[in-house]
């Protein structure tokens, strides 16, 4: 090629750093070219699709080369976009909804596997109806009333009205904040479910490992409600992530159990449901038979998936108002309940209609905080973004349990990480696992000041001045660790905590509790993928509590700081919690809220024929 020619090549190569824009550039339609790209980047976003009746809000953030090409008409004749999934095309058009055609096919097998519960469980409710009433006098042992809260002006029982669901339905969800008793509320329905049939066949599973070894953890405490055989059941129950539960076929994203090949369990509670992408629970749902039960735990204000999707938020809210039943499934419950707690209203025509009618129940009594003061008054705030209340908070000493620090106050920080020092002198391991869930630091985002990698060194180096680490090398003793990736070889799982500490011979070892309260040790070399865990991200620590938490935010604004983010961060504080931000920091994220684009609700509320 001639040098000049070469030039003027060159001049007309355009550098594109935008990994959005760069897709987009594969496909040689110009029409196209902004829908990809605004498509590519909600995915990132944690979207499912892109709503065609929201571009005026997108089109801002397009390239200058495509802001001049946005005519949504021209997707119709695209010969790359299938309507309503009528062609096998890359991109799927439907009811104003532009998809990949690989979203496009979990939202709908979605949706249809639940429809499949729904219709495999209207031949045998009346069925278990009549069981239930067989068995009253246990139901009303495990609640005997009078269990809400002193000062609640609701005094219905929710738990048993979510555990009556769950023994009648073949998909149910139980959502509620901290302390709601989702865990007791599960126990309660297996003790039932045990009784009826003891050869009952349960998987626990959750995304983590941690979450789902603390579910059975949980449950195993509440055994202590039932009887000895019962009981026997609950400690063999065995938790599972869901990708070891389904097993993973090396070098793929599928699994050896799916529609084909489903699980052999009559029982399937799955915990910490708001952290499961859409693709993970396809593939979840596809492996459960329809005729099996299907019981779906979490706390839909929390944080939604990393990946894209924020399903169980979105079967939530999808009703305009939860906790409404028939007159008959009312009287039926109110049947098992003391008079004071009885549900006094019922639903309309209207919401008897919908999907999922009778089949989400939320727990709203919380046994660890009360929403008229402290931590549970500060996350209904947050979450409600009521600004005036969390004004109120702002105030220095207006709460006992809430602490905002506007001025990022060393002293305070310090004087908060000291207590590191409670399980660093503590001898005994076991013991000192347990001090170092006492506390926590918690941040929104990994670099920069108040980022995980910065905070976890400003702790370190003060615990080293005070003498009370020496770290000198990437494992050293005391150093507390969180995996980072599932040991599967060893039983430990994504989001496990445990210590560095020397073993009888001295050497190093990395210390676990495991789910009976036995100590595991582990070399930690073969731990590669693991991070210092005196700070951890607001994400790692859904499902956790600590007795005290501080919440450090990011002082410049970002986009995740979000009201859920917060919430999820605050409500991880049993006792106390401590928030290091400025008022306007605080107001922000409590104004903005997570709202992914999905045509769940829209398909769900539209009926079969548009699934």
């Amino acid at each position: 090629m001639p040098v000049e020619q070469e030039k003027r090549s060159m001049k007309n190569i355009v550098t594109i750093n935008d990994v959005h824009q760069q897709f987009a550039e594969y496909f040689d339609v110009p029409a196209l070219k902004p829908f990809i790209y605004l498509l590519s980047k909600k995915l990132g976003e944690g979207h499912i699709c892109l709503d065609l009746h929201k571009l005026e809000g997108d089109i801002q953030d397009l390239p200058g080369s495509y802001a001049n090409q946005v005519d949504a008409s021209r997707l119709y004749n695209s010969q790359l976009v299938a309507i309503n999934n009528a062609e096998d095309k890359p991109f799927i058009l439907h009811n104003g909804r532009l998809y990949f055609q690989r979203y496009f096919k979990y939202e709908t097998n979605f949706l249809r596997y639940i429809a499949a519960f729904l219709q495999a469980e209207e031949s045998v409710l009346q069925e278990r109806i009549n069981i239930l009433q067989q068995h009253e006098a246990q139901v009303r042992a495990l609640f005997p009333g009078g269990s809400t809260p002193e000062g609640s002006a609701d005094k219905v029982d929710w738990q048993l009205a979510a555990a009556i669901s769950g023994v009648l339905n073949n998909f149910t969800i139980i959502t509620g904040g901290p302390g709601t008793g989702k865990t007791t509320t599960v126990a309660k329905i297996l003790s039932i479910l045990y009784t009826i049939d003891p050869q009952l066949k349960v998987a626990l599973a959750a995304p983590t490992g941690k979450a789902a070894a603390r579910m059975a953890e949980s449950l195993r405490n509440a055994a202590a409600q039932t009887d000895p055989a019962t009981a026997k059941r609950f400690q063999d129950l065995s938790p599972s992530t869901i990708h070891r539960l389904l097993k993973p076929i090396n070098g793929s994203h599928y699994f050896k159990h799916n529609e084909e090949n489903p699980l052999n369990y009559d029982v399937m509670i799955v915990d910490e449901c708001s952290m499961i992408d859409l693709a993970l629970f396809s593939k979840l749902l596809s492996a459960i038979k329809p005729t099996s039960r299907l019981i779906m735990l979490g706390d839909k204000d929390q944080l939604a998936s990393v990946e894209a999707g924020s399903l169980f938020g979105d079967l939530c809210q999808a009703q305009e108002q939860l906790n409404v039943f028939s007159p008959e499934r009312t009287a039926l419950m109110n049947s098992f309940m003391a008079q004071e707690s009885a549900i006094t209203t019922t639903a309309n025509e209207h919401q008897s209609k919908h999907p999922l009618f009778e089949h989400v129940v939320e727990l709203r009594h919380s046994r660890r905080f009360t929403g008229h003061a402290g931590i549970g008054r500060f996350s209904k705030a947050l979450i409600q973004n009521n600004v005036p209340v969390i004004q109120a908070f702002l105030v220095p000493g207006a709460d006992e349990e809430v602490h905002i620090d506007q001025q990022y106050n060393e002293k305070l920080f310090e004087q908060f990480i000291s207590e590191y020092a409670e399980f660093i002198k503590e001898k005994d391991i076991r013991l000192a696992l347990k001090k170092l869930n006492n506390l926590r630091v918690l941040v929104a985002i990994r670099d920069g000041a108040q980022g995980l990698t910065t905070i976890n060194r400003r702790i370190e180096k003060y615990l080293q001045d005070k003498k009370l680490l020496q770290v000198s090398t990437n494992f050293y003793e005391n150093k507390p660790i969180m995996l980072t990736r599932n040991y599967y070889e060893h039983g430990l799982f994504n989001g496990d905590t445990g210590i560095i500490r020397k073993d009888e011979s001295g050497v190093l070892m990395a210390w676990f509790e495991d789910t009976n309260g036995d100590l595991k040790a582990v070399f930690p070399g073969y731990l590669a993928q693991a991070e210092t865990a005196f700070a951890m991200t607001i994400h790692k620590s859904q499902g956790s509590e600590f007795t005290s938490v501080l919440v450090v935010l990011p002082v410049n604004e970002t986009p995740i700081l979000t009201r859920e983010l917060l919430y999820t961060a605050v409500s991880r504080a049993r006792k106390k919690v401590f928030v290091q931000g400025s008022e306007q920091t605080i107001i922000n994220a409590a104004a903005k809220f997570v709202d992914r684009g999905s045509g769940i609700n829209a398909r769900m509320a539209a009926g079969k024929e548009d699934q």
